[in-house]
């Protein structure tokens, strides 16, 4: 069990805790954290400390001048990122005492991470039904949207989380590719695997075509056009960018897709054209009362065939 913060969730957001070394030249815990943070402006540092808002385990504020060695862990909350709200809107498909189903759209992260705090769904979600309890039982990628599921209170998260580290929950996701001049319908369906590899600080996960397939996908198409190919894809393994990486592999990488097959570099979010991927429905038994779920998305892929399904 990690440790319970001592500050309570505010706008959605949980403090931050801090290992504070118990020996050093520091005099003070302030004069390590001013050393820590020396991109911060050192008085505004301490003025946090004057008003109470740097605080040990038990939920006690600190002083400035609080000496080293008093305090192993300490808690804050950090000065939030300036951030734009995103114009993308969740919305709310399913709720109970335990599970909250919702559909994401793109261009929003599942939770807060570098310039993303008030624009993840987690954060939104939180202040939305006013509810700190809530934890994302899985993830979509910032890119993909679609149905995306949270535990409403810690009593039955585990049971839920069970179901997804089991591989007892089928995904179906939709995507839209642009397509190839050697389009051939007839190989499909077809399960796709092989071995992916996500590094350290590598934005794109690596293929390794000596080990083992870790990775497998059943693939079908719904619809193709002239323009585009629909297919349907149920992931059988959960690995980071697998859909993105197979299809790419097919040479059906997926449309507006800044990662795969080549990296595009960073660019400002285009909301007029998303990446076409979707997670388009959940089925599991629920593990508390055994009866089958399905959630499905109400969105559609706007790069879709018209004749599509």
């Amino acid at each position: 069990m990690g440790m319970l913060s001592p500050l309570p969730v505010r706008d959605g957001v949980g403090a931050t805790r801090l290992h504070v070394p118990l020996r050093g030249e520091w005099p003070t815990v302030a004069a390590y954290m001013i050393e820590r943070f020396f991109h911060l402006d050192p008085e505004g540092l301490l003025s946090r400390f004057d008003r109470g808002e740097i605080v040990a385990r038990d939920g006690r504020p600190l002083a400035r001048d609080t000496p080293l060695g008093a305090e192993e862990f300490i808690w804050y909350y950090r000065d939030p990122p300036v951030e734009t709200r995103m114009p993308v809107e969740i919305e709310v498909l399913h709720q109970d005492e335990d599970l909250v189903v919702i559909d994401k759209p793109h261009f929003l992260p599942t939770i807060p991470g570098g310039r993303f705090l008030q624009n993840s769904a987690l954060v939104r979600l939180r202040n939305l039904l006013d509810n700190p309890e809530l934890a994302p039982i899985h993830r979509l990628d910032r890119a993909t949207a679609g149905i995306l599921m949270f535990s409403a209170r810690p009593a039955t998260r585990g049971r839920y989380q069970l179901l997804f580290e089991t591989r007892q929950v089928q995904k179906v996701y939709e995507a839209v590719s642009a397509r190839p001049t050697d389009w051939d319908a007839s190989r499909f369906p077809l399960v796709y695997r092989n071995h992916i590899v996500k590094l350290r600080n590598e934005l794109k996960v690596q293929v390794d075509d000596e080990r083992e397939p870790n990775a497998e996908t059943l693939i079908d198409v719904i619809d193709a056009d002239e323009r585009v190919v629909h297919t349907l894809l149920r992931p059988h393994s959960g690995k980071m960018h697998q859909l993105r990486v197979h299809l790419a592999a097919l040479g059906l990488g997926i449309l507006n897709d800044p990662f795969y097959p080549q990296l595009t570099g960073e660019h400002p979010d285009d909301f007029d054209h998303p990446m076409q991927l979707l997670a388009r429905e959940l089925h599991f038994v629920d593990p508390l009362s055994g009866a089958p779920r399905v959630f499905t998305t109400t969105r559609t892929l706007q790069e879709a065939p018209l004749s599509g399904a």
